[in-house]
């Protein structure tokens, strides 16, 4: 079962069908996730047999809450169901908690990208341990040097399984900090950051990973399960938009409690709006990017 994107023309559509058919895959197309839809997911997993879930973090996590509010257990309707590996976005604790609740499986936590290959996994650690099969894993700082482990910088992956065209030196635009403990042969991650373009520069010179700001929200506005789903974009150095998608409104505490918690881990002088929507745009192949600075 995979919960990705699809093409929407004609001839791209029938392509990746086809795809599924012959790799033996069912895919749920994710743009659109309402309860009327979740609901039909739920039926196609009690009447086919399904080996693992795989795909986007933030569909499968909405997937998770709707089984939850339902309070269904997904192997108790899909037995056959092993495990679930989600893909492409952040992975937070609590969702990893909520999934593996829901669904009654381990949930598998996998960092790669489509232009190379799987890039790393959590193994059994909780350690993002890298695929030195294929691939060749270096921390670089802004003058291209390379930097000893344990120290934090740009991730660059040198692959050459590619017969096609061998990716030498590639800036995958992460930033990471390979363990003091990492060999040659099994390097493990010891932090993995995001994309380079999702740090909030802030007023006071401050810069700080995007994800902070969400962090700090998901833990105040998804306690009491009204909230499904929502982005944060930094308009201005100080200006910020939270667009959300919930049963109802948010409340002026709640609010408040936002803002109160931002200043407290962060600074004090930012201006939020935040913004309920019934549905968050996602890119075309229907990720959902978390943080979004358009401050250069």
């Amino acid at each position: 079962a995979r919960f990705y994107g699809i093409p929407l023309d004609f001839i791209g559509n029938k392509k990746e069908r086809l795809k599924d058919i012959l790799k033996n895959s069912y895919r749920f197309t994710i743009f659109d996730l309402s309860d009327k839809i979740l609901e039909k997911v739920l039926q196609k997993f009690q009447n086919k047999k399904f080996d693992y879930i795989n795909g986007y973090t933030s569909s499968i996590v909405l997937f998770a809450k709707f089984l939850q509010k339902k309070n269904i257990i997904l192997t108790s309707v899909c037995p056959t169901l092993k495990c679930c590996v989600v893909t492409s976005e952040m992975l937070f604790e609590e969702d990893k908690l909520l999934m593996e609740k829901q669904f009654g499986v381990p949930i598998i936590n996998e960092y790669g990208a489509s232009e190379l290959d799987l890039i790393a996994f959590q193994n059994p650690n909780d350690e993002w341990q890298v695929n030195s099969e294929t691939l060749l894993i270096e921390i670089l700082d802004e003058n291209d040097n390379v930097l000893p482990n344990g120290k934090e910088g740009r991730i660059i992956i040198t692959s050459l399984y590619n017969k096609a065209h061998p990716f030498i030196r590639y800036d995958i635009g992460d930033v990471g900090i390979l363990d003091e403990k990492s060999t040659f042969k099994k390097p493990i991650l010891k932090k993995l950051i995001g994309r380079t373009n999702d740090i909030a520069i802030l007023p006071s010179g401050k810069k700080s990973p995007g994800l902070t700001f969400y962090y700090v929200t998901k833990s105040i506005i998804e306690d009491d399960g009204n909230v499904k789903e929502f982005v944060i974009k930094q308009t201005k150095i100080d200006t910020f938009e939270v667009e959300y998608v919930s049963e109802n409104a948010l409340t002026e505490n709640q609010i408040l409690t936002i803002e109160k918690a931002i200043t407290t881990y962060l600074e004090s002088g930012l201006t939020f709006t935040f913004t309920r929507k019934e549905k968050l745009q996602r890119s075309k192949s229907g990720k959902l990017k978390q943080f979004v600075s358009l401050v250069k």
